[in-house]
């Protein structure tokens, strides 16, 4: 029923010829709204990336310090030194994933981003958000160290943060009303339907294609030896992998929006489970 009709119905008396035309239109929803969130989390990104300005000595010294080196754990190396000391042991599987290699590198994270990241910054709050992203860097940090054992080169980036949101985000993208379902709600609303459980998901049609591209990608890109542009020269896809299962496996832990039963899930998410 349009605005028009609504307003006949609740005020007969202004529907006279002489009344003049009342037009209401609900407001747009701008293309893309980023979280503040999101938006927070995007400016610190660009405001660490200024670091390139440094003289080179200065800004090798920067990602040795906060870059994750996994000879940095090598127990057999005692008289190894690499900045940072006993500290960098801790917080690096952090730090690393605020920095990148160049304006393509930062540019291809936050892209992929958006989308995903946006829904679920709006989902967790600014708190969930940031730990949720916190974990997954950490996650894909632990990942790449126990496949790199003796790796004496950073790694940096926020691919494996980004992964996890991804991961997360497909826990409840699909069901109805969600960012990628056919009925598609406002951002907040869409934001804020109830996920699917883990079991559930992984027995959609398009959770599973969604993952078997995902995977795809990362193995073409990583095996592959597929940088994003002509400087880089290796992908550290094990650290994308283990964000990834991390943001899948944990999600439940930080969602704040109550769980449904299995049977009610179905009901929820009728558009895609027809599909299955």
């Amino acid at each position: 029923m349009s605005p028009e009709s609504e307003a006949a119905l609740d005020s007969p008396q202004d529907s006279s010829p002489d009344a003049p035309a009342v037009n209401e239109e609900a407001p747009r929803e701008p293309i893309l709204t980023l979280p503040p969130a999101l938006t927070a989390y995007v400016l610190l990104l660009a405001a660490i990336h200024l670091r390139v300005l440094l003289p080179p000595e200065l800004e090798n010294w920067t990602i040795d310090v906060f870059g994750f080196i996994p000879k940095r754990y090598d127990s057999s190396l005692l008289n190894l030194q690499i900045p940072g000391g006993a500290g960098a042991k801790v917080w690096t599987f952090v730090t690393y994933s605020l920095l990148h290699a160049n304006l393509t590198h930062l540019g291809f994270n936050v892209l992929w981003l958006l989308p995903f990241g946006s829904a679920l910054a709006r989902r967790f709050g600014t708190v969930r958000f940031f730990v949720f992203l916190a974990v997954t860097a950490a996650a894909g940090a632990l990942a790449h160290l126990v496949t790199h054992e003796h790796a004496v080169a950073p790694m940096i980036g926020a691919s494996a943060s980004v992964s996890g949101a991804m991961a997360a985000a497909i826990r409840f993208a699909f069901v109805r009303g969600s960012f990628l379902s056919f009925s598609r709600s406002d951002a907040d609303t869409a934001a804020k339907v109830p996920a699917l459980p883990l079991s559930r998901a992984l027995r959609d049609g398009r959770v599973v294609g969604f993952l078997a591209v995902w995977f795809g990608v990362n193995i073409i890109f990583g095996v592959g030896a597929i940088g994003i542009d002509a400087e880089t020269t290796s992908v550290a896809w094990q650290a994308h992998i283990g964000g990834f299962f991390a943001g899948l496996l944990l999600f439940a832990l930080f969602d704040p929006v109550p769980r449904v039963r299995s049977d009610a899930a179905d009901a929820s998410s009728r558009d895609v489970s027809d599909r299955i």
